[in-house]
């Protein structure tokens, strides 16, 4: 898999851009600010409708410009498809795929695989819950497309619900019997788009976590063993469909009173979080700065791995966003020796003496929003 093309209109700092891509590496060189995290920043926001910089769409479109305009065209073998997104602050995206509009936005999910690794990725040792909430999410959603329904579905009801619960507090001595009735069903939607988002992340991790464990051992031979853990927000002796819709409906009931109190939903998988062990002590706190970026690269390479596995289309695009200026020898040869062979590689860096000789590829200098190649 390899993306051939990539056209933008009014994304971020561009107001049009197009460019050319190829099989292989290709470098993105430019000083900060000139645009060059743009590019590949559009290029994923089309396999995960979402950005690995900033959690709301709002930035991603040009400063006094109603709407952003993506365009990709993706190979792999014989075929071709073209990808398209319009990004809407203020209304609901759409999409195309190979020119036929869309019934949803995540309709074009699945066509194109990218996993990216930038400093921003410190944040899942460093984060909060929500940062590695996020991360689980984003490559459900590449490794199940239709994953990404269940969890607009979810967020569609936890919005509904806290309204409620909200609205509930000052109403609640004269008409708790109501609110009550009208919290119970949406009760059961949270319950049933809560259980199914427990039961998959819950399968993520186990089939990630043997990926883990062998990338950071290369990654980091001297160091203790790396391991991930799913902390569900409710607890179960098994994790299936059956055991968590008992347990959430169990934690509800018991937690009702608080949620009425506090006029916010306190159950469900908006409120878990996955736990990340060095040897015995948790990665958060404890972890060195070294130790840090190799847990980030290892989780990023890990799932690189497992979308490849899990994937007829090969490899994903790996982009590699201004990294290489923050590794050290050993994790820049590690890091080479695991994307030298790669179907595509796109890589952003200040100056081309930041990029490993092994992996410049094409380069392409990117100033004022331009884009020429070297």
């Amino acid at each position: 898999m390899h993306v051939i093309s990539l056209a933008a209109v009014d994304f971020r700092s561009y107001s049009f851009v197009e460019i050319e891509l190829t099989p292989g590496v290709t470098t993105f060189v430019g000083k900060n600010g000139q645009g060059k995290t743009n590019l590949v920043e559009a290029i994923s926001y089309c396999s995960t409708l979402s950005s690995h910089r900033v959690s709301q769409d709002l930035p991603l479109v040009k400063l006094n410009q109603p709407r952003a305009i993506v365009r990709t065209g993706v190979k792999y073998l014989e075929r071709t498809n073209w990808l398209e997104v319009e990004i809407w602050p203020s209304k609901t995206n759409k999409a195309k795929l190979n020119g036929s509009e869309c019934k949803k936005t995540k309709d074009i999910l699945g066509i194109l695989k990218t996993i990216t690794f930038s400093p921003e990725d410190l944040i899942l040792v460093k984060g909060d819950p929500g940062d590695r909430r996020s991360f689980l999410d984003d490559l459900l959603i590449q490794k199940s497309p239709s994953y990404a329904g269940v969890k607009s579905d979810y967020e569609r009801v936890l919005k509904q619900r806290n309204a409620l619960l909200k609205s509930a507090a000052p109403a609640k001595k004269n008409n708790l019997e109501s609110i009550l009735s009208t919290l119970s069903i949406w009760d059961d939607q949270l319950i049933n788009f809560g259980a199914q988002i427990i039961v998959a992340k819950h399968e993520l991790i186990n089939e990630l976590l043997p990926f883990i464990t062998k990338t950071y051992t290369e990654i980091a031979p001297q160091s203790s063993e790396l391991s991930i853990k799913y902390l569900p927000n409710v607890e179960t002796m098994d994790v299936n469909i059956t055991e968590v819709t008992k347990a959430m409906q169990e934690k509800i009931n018991l937690r009702q009173q608080d949620e009425l109190i506090r006029g916010l939903t306190l159950v469900g998988p908006h409120r878990d979080d996955m736990e990340i062990t060095i040897g015995q002590m948790p990665a958060k706190g404890y972890a060195s700065h070294g130790e840090t970026w190799s847990v980030a690269l290892s989780l990023k390479l890990a799932s690189f791995d497992l979308l490849k596995e899990n994937s007829p289309a090969g490899d994903p695009v790996l982009i590699l966003d201004d990294v290489f200026a923050e590794l050290d020898n050993d994790r820049r040869n590690q890091l080479i020796h695991r994307v030298k062979d790669v179907e595509q590689v796109l890589i952003t860096a200040a100056v081309l003496e930041d990029v490993p000789k092994e992996l410049i590829g094409k380069k392409l200098f990117v100033k004022d929003g331009k884009v020429e190649e070297l």
